[in-house]
């Protein structure tokens, strides 16, 4: 991965950190909302071709209504608001009603700063960096929304992927054609894989939401890496199924989200790719 020499190297990894848990905490709410707010327009949208009206709902975007509590309403306060802290200060419950709130926002809040944390010591402050860690969260919404739904929504997977074309633009114009392959190469092999699944088993095998997420992961990391990010995704996929399914036999027979897996692929190139790659190839030298 390419790394800008004007960096800046000095900057208190407590305070990328910190960071790294307020941009989590607006993650949850892209999390929490985003799939909400495109079916209520599928819905709208179904209606309206109907010939039928609507129904007037509370508004909803990823700014309103402030933060509450989905069981009783009641507003969370600033304080209760806090990254990681709040909740464990309320012990994972509502102030007012004392329902349960989801270890999501934690686990989200975490990995975030833990994401930014290892992408900016690594590559250090620059602003190939930021983009970079733009990317890592990005691919963090998409897996947590894919784990929780199965849909890999294309206002984030187009973006992301226009994102790594322009990253690749900007920053290490020499990388340009190996983004573009990696983006036509990423997206088509998942076509093929996905029409041979349904020759052989009948059955759909994969949402299109894969193809365009593995598409924009050619277009970050170029098309030389594909195979190890396929590698990477398909083998903790699998080995992470297997397991469930044995751990968990209500989830026999039922479809398991890819995306969480290309995800943390997506992640190992970004944080570490030159290294991986380095450490892929030898395997394949006398």
């Amino acid at each position: 991965m390419y790394r800008d020499p004007d960096t800046i190297t000095t900057l208190p990894l407590a305070l990328v950190a910190l960071a790294g848990l307020c941009l989590g905490s607006f993650l949850t709410v892209v999390i929490e909302r985003l799939p909400r707010i495109l079916a209520r327009q599928w819905r709208s949208d179904a209606l309206v071709i109907a010939g039928r009206l609507p129904a007037t709902e509370a508004p909803l975007s990823l700014v309103r209504p402030a933060s509450h509590c989905p069981r009783c309403q009641q507003s969370i306060a600033w304080h209760d608001n806090i990254p990681v802290l709040g909740w464990l200060k309320r012990r994972g419950r509502c102030a007012h009603c004392r329902a349960s709130i989801s270890p999501l926002y934690p686990t989200i809040e975490l990995s975030a700063a833990v994401l930014t944390v290892a992408i900016i010591y690594t590559q250090g402050l620059s602003g190939s960096s930021i983009m970079l860690v733009g990317a890592a969260l990005t691919l963090l919404a998409l897996a947590a929304i894919d784990l929780r739904t199965q849909l890999l929504p294309d206002i984030l997977t187009l973006p992301l992927l226009w994102a790594g074309l322009i990253y690749q633009l900007l920053i290490a114009p020499d990388m340009l054609e190996s983004a573009v392959i990696g983006a036509i190469v990423g997206y088509g092999a998942m076509w093929c894989i996905s029409m041979l699944y349904l020759l052989v088993t009948r059955h759909e095998g994969m949402g299109h939401g894969d193809f365009k997420l593995t598409a924009a992961l050619g277009a970050w990391l170029g098309w030389e890496m594909l195979p190890l990010v396929m590698l990477i995704a398909a083998g903790t996929g699998a080995v992470c199924g297997l397991l469930s399914h044995a751990l968990s036999p209500d989830l026999r027979g039922k479809p398991l989200p890819f995306g969480p897996w290309l995800a943390l692929a997506g992640w190992c190139g970004l944080i570490a790719g030159d290294t991986l790659m380095s450490s892929y190839l030898s395997l394949f030298q006398p």
